[in-house]
Order: structure tokens, then C-alpha cells, then sequence
């Protein structure tokens, strides 16, 4: 997108002999130029917007990813701009080469980002903000590119017909603004639901490819020497070539980056309309690992210790009325379902594929005891926040929240103190709600934070860990940093209204027999959550969110 500059002082001698010489009218030259300014906006936002996703999604935090590259990219094209004033005298032949290299850097951008953090992500040490640093220099790299189309355009736009400066910003920012527009609805609403991210990346530069030669070699090719006319014929032709070979050869590329990231284990690998959905393993005696957006959230070796410290405590009461927000992999289900008494059990999960692979994949379905085979089970598809928004009150003995970690963005609003809020309405008068609050050795402040605004909502905590298995993927918002020294644990939090709830599991006729826990496991669990305590923490709301 273009960043205003101030014009000229008036009575400054244009930098050309004379008008172009263009094969068409210049009214239609004219109207040839404001069509390329709108396409290479278009281009230029969707690089943009590419960019932005793909960081979100290998290195996490979508907020901090978004700032990085929009403050580095609209930085770069002021620099941009100013460096273009040397090629004002060679304004067709300059905006040419710029836009042969930004084709060639914009699309293969999202291959290269990948590449990196998939053949790379591993290394540790200083390499391991490689990613990070990556994103950075390709921000800034297309930003200087973006940067300097402007005055090139202008000397141009002016070239055709002399006018005003006032008048002919007006017209460019016009044609860059709307492009602009065009190229921020497309990238979300139609390449990359259609095309995927590598893909959409690749034909964006070629689309810029093309409507920058074509302007260039057509429009204003009696400009350019001999030589700049076949350099750039040249150049062009070996970006588009270097674009059509990446995206013939995409789908192996990108299967090969997840092998190199998941391991050749690899049985399903979806996108669905809300994530990507990847299982390794499951069969011929290899544990299962589901994976969404990259990070992991069910390993088979840790599973069943999980899922039974998140569970099993909050149901050593009533537990007649059961809801699990998230959890669309069955497993929370499966042990509730061990539980004599349970009348119904509702799962709001947002992604209806993951519960469709629950039900369908064998080793996952085996991996839940076959949870959404039995009648009790009622599920509901959708976000859980605007679910709870209309859940009737009072109406649940225990809320399981088994959800993403709190400090995935996407993820914040359903660990602030209006979703606790919300839930605590859902919640009967004794009822009880069990969280799963993240890891509390390697992010302790996270952790109190998720209990400080529990209390905010007005429940009272019972916060406890247990330890786990190391599993060489991140659970947590940060994919790209290498391992932690910190020992591997899930943190939770048992809340409920008035007075504080106690932690036990269960006992009696029918309560089911607990493989990785005990009560006297548990109460030290408690104990050792307790020392890591981190005082003085606001809550995390909406519009102040603090993970």
C-alpha cells in the first residue's frame, strides 16, 4: 500500500526530455498505469497478509506477528521511497526490475518462511529465532519494494500527461487504496481457502509479475534502451518460471516440510475451515500424536495421565449434568463416561472435523473408548464463547474446559474473566469447573494468571500439576523456540462458587480405578503448584487480555 510523500516544490524540472511515447492515446495509457497501480496494491497487500498468517501460525502470537511486520514493512517503505528518487530518470526501466524482484521475493516468501522453520526449527541455540529473523528481513525486503513503486509511478503517470501533483497523488492513492481493498478480501475469503498459503503466495507473484512487465514492456517500451528491454524480458520470464516450477512442485514440498517437522509417521494432514488438523502414528504399536495448528494436543504416551488429572477430580461430587468446552478429541469424554451417574455429557468443540476424526479414525476413536458412540453424548458445534452467551443457567454439576493453551491469541478470550463469568452462570449452585491453565514450571505467571482471574469471576481455585513426558513439540503459543530446561508439566485449576473446592478423586462402589493418579499424588501436586505462586497479577479481560 502506499504511504504518502510531499511532491515536489513547484517549479522543480521533471527529470525527463519529454512526454512518453506510447503506442495507445494517453487518456488510455493513463488508465493502463492506474490499473497497474491497483493490481501491484492488491499484490502487495496480499504479500502483506501472507505473511502475517504464516508467522501466526509457525511462530505463534498473531498479535506480535501482525505488529512485527506491519511496523518493519511500512518503516521499509518510506526508506523505499526515498531511494527511488534515483532512479526517477529511468522510471520504466527502474519500476520494472522492482516489480520482477518483488514478484519473485513476495511469492516465494511463504516457501522460504516454511522451509526455514521446518528443515531448521530444530537446531536450537541463536538459530532457534530463525524464523523470527526471517520474518523480518523479508518485511523489510518487500516493504523497500513497496516503498519504492510510488515516485516511479508518478514520473510515469506523469509522463502520460502532465498535471498537477495534487491531482495525480489523488488518482494514484485512489487506484492504490481500492487495490488495496481488493487484495485484503481475496486473501482471506478466497486464495487461501482455495489455494492454501504457499500457493496463493506463488500465483500473487506472478500476478504481480505479469502486470508489472506487461505495463512496462508494453506501455512504455519505447523508453527503454535495447539492452533494459531484454534484461527485463529476461528477468521477467525466469520469475514466472521460478513461480510455476515452485507451485508444480508445492505439494511434494510441503509434504516433505511436514515429514520434516512431524516425522515420517504422518497418517492424516487436513486444513480444515479453522486449522490443520495432522495425526502421526496410532498403529503397529506407535503412539498417537494429534496436532492442531502444529501443536500438540494429544500424545498418545501422556493421554490417559492428562486426561485424568483435568478430569477426575472435578467429578468427586454431583455429576449428573456434564460440559466439556473443547475437548472435540474425545478423550475428556471417555472419562467422564467412566463415572457411574452421568445422565448427559455436552461437548462444544468448534472444529467439527476433529470430532468427526474422533469418531471415524480408528486409532483415535480406540483412543477414546469409542466416547461418541454412546447416547449420553450430545455434540455441539461451535465456538465456546458465544455458546455459553445463550447456555441455560444453573444448569451443569461439572464444566471440563479442555482447551488450547491461554497464550495462543486465538485462545485468550476464553481464559478472561468474561468467560469465567459466563461459565460460572452455566454452572450449578454446586458445581464445579475444572481448567487447564498451561504448563506451570516453564510459564508460571500464565498459570496464576488463568487463577487470578478465576477469583475475578467470582469462583474460588484449587490450582494443582502433574508432571508428563517430554515430547519435543511445544503445546504452548511459541512453536518456534527451541527446548525448554524446565521440566514438562500441565497445570489446572479446579474452581467452583463459594467456598474453595477440594481436591479429591472419588471413592466408593463404582468409581473408576485411576491408572496415573492418586489422592496423596494429587494433594502433592497441589503442594508443589502452590510454591511456584507468582503474587500480584491483574486478571485477563477482553480488552486488557495479559497472556
Amino acid at each position: 500500500m502506499i504511504e504518502p510523500h510531499a511532491p515536489a516544490p513547484p517549479g522543480t524540472p521533471p527529470p525527463w526530455a519529454g512526454p512518453a511515447r506510447l503506442p495507445v492515446r494517453p487518456g488510455t495509457g493513463r488508465l493502463l498505469v492506474l490499473a497497474g497501480v491497483f493490481v501491484c496494491a492488491a499484490c502487495g497487500l496480499v504479500y502483506e497478509l501472507e505473511l502475517v498468517a504464516l508467522a501466526s501460525y509457525l511462530i505463534g502470537d498473531s498479535v506480535t506477528q501482525a505488529s512485527v511486520v506491519l511496523a518493519v514493512m511500512v518503516f521499509a517503505m518510506g526508506i523505499g521511497s526515498l531511494a527511488a528518487k534515483r532512479l526517477r530518470s529511468y522510471a520504466a526501466a527502474g519500476f520494472g526490475a522492482i516489480e520482477a524482484v518483488l514478484a519473485l521475493v513476495g511469492g516465494c516468501s511463504a516457501l522460504a518462511l516454511y522451509a526455514v522453520f521446518a528443515w531448521t526449527g530444530d537446531w536450537g541455540g541463536m538459530w532457534a529465532h530463525g524464523p523470527r529473523a526471517l520474518l523480518v528481513a523479508f518485511s523489510l525486503t518487500i516493504g523497500l519494494l513497496i516503498g519504492a513503486e510510488i515516485p516511479l509511478l508518478m514520473e510515469l503517470i506523469q509522463r502520460i500527461r502532465r498535471q498537477d501533483a495534487g491531482g495525480a497523488v489523488a488518482d494514484l492513492f485512489a487506484a492504490d487504496y481500492v487495490g488495496a481493498l481488493v487484495g485484503g478480501l481475496t486473501f482471506p475469503f478466497l486464495l487461501l481457502p482455495l489455494l492454501g498459503q504457499l500457493t496463493s503466495a506463488l500465483i500473487t507473484g506472478a500476478v504481480n509479475a505479469v502486470a508489472g512487465g506487461a505495463l512496462v514492456l508494453g506501455l512504455f517500451r519505447r523508453d527503454l534502451t535495447r539492452r533494459a528491454h531484454w534484461l527485463l524480458v529476461i528477468a521477467n520470464v525466469t520469475v514466472l518460471g521460478v513461480l510455476a516450477s515452485a507451485a508444480v512442485l508445492v505439494d511434494d514440498f510441503e509434504r516433505a516440510a511436514r515429514h520434516a517437522v512431524y516425522g515420517r509417521d504422518v497418517r492424516v494432514a487436513l486444513q480444515t475451515d479453522v486449522q490443520e488438523v495432522v495425526i502421526t502414528g496410532g498403529t503397529e504399536g506407535r503412539p498417537l500424536d494429534l496436532f492442531l495448528d502444529g501443536r500438540l494436543r494429544v500424545s498418545g504416551r501422556d493421554a490417559r495421565r492428562y486426561h485424568e488429572a483435568l478430569v477426575h477430580p472435578a467429578m468427586s461430587g454431583e455429576h449428573t449434568r456434564v460440559l466439556i468446552l473443547g475437548g472435540g478429541d474425545g478423550l475428556a469424554a471417555r472419562e467422564v463416561l467412566r463415572h457411574p451417574g452421568v445422565h448427559r455429557v455436552d461437548v462444544v468443540e468448534v472444529d467439527p472435523e476433529v470430532v468427526r476424526l474422533a469418531r471415524r479414525d480408528p486409532p483415535l476413536s480406540r483412543l477414546n473408548g469409542h466416547a461418541y458412540d454412546d447416547d449420553r453424548v450430545h455434540i455441539m458445534t461451535g465456538d465456546a464463547f458465544h455458546w455459553l452467551r445463550t447456555a441455560p443457567s444453573a444448569t451443569y454439576d461439572v464444566v471440563i474446559s479442555d482447551l488450547p493453551d491461554p497464550g495462543i491469541t486465538a485462545s485468550t478470550k476464553l481464559y478472561s474473566q468474561e468467560f469465567y463469568g459466563l461459565t460460572r452462570r452455566a454452572l450449578a449452585p454446586h458445581g464445579r469447573l475444572a481448567v487447564h491453565a498451561g504448563p506451570v514450571a516453564s510459564r508460571p505467571r500464565v498459570f496464576w494468571t488463568v487463577d487470578t482471574t478465576l477469583h475475578a469471576a467470582g469462583l474460588r481455585t484449587a490450582p494443582y500439576r502433574v508432571r508428563g513426558q517430554g515430547s519435543g513439540f511445544t503445546a504452548g503459543p511459541d512453536r518456534s523456540t527451541g527446548p525448554t530446561r524446565a521440566p514438562q508439566d500441565w497445570g489446572f485449576i479446579l474452581a467452583a462458587r463459594g467456598e474453595s473446592p477440594r481436591l479429591r478423586l472419588g471413592t466408593g462402589e463404582g468409581v473408576p480405578r485411576l491408572a496415573t493418579l492418586t489422592q496423596s499424588e494429587l494433594l502433592a501436586d497441589a503442594r508443589a503448584a502452590e510454591g511456584t505462586r507468582v503474587a500480584g497479577l491483574g486478571a485477563s479481560t477482553l480488552v486488557h487480555p495479559r497472556y
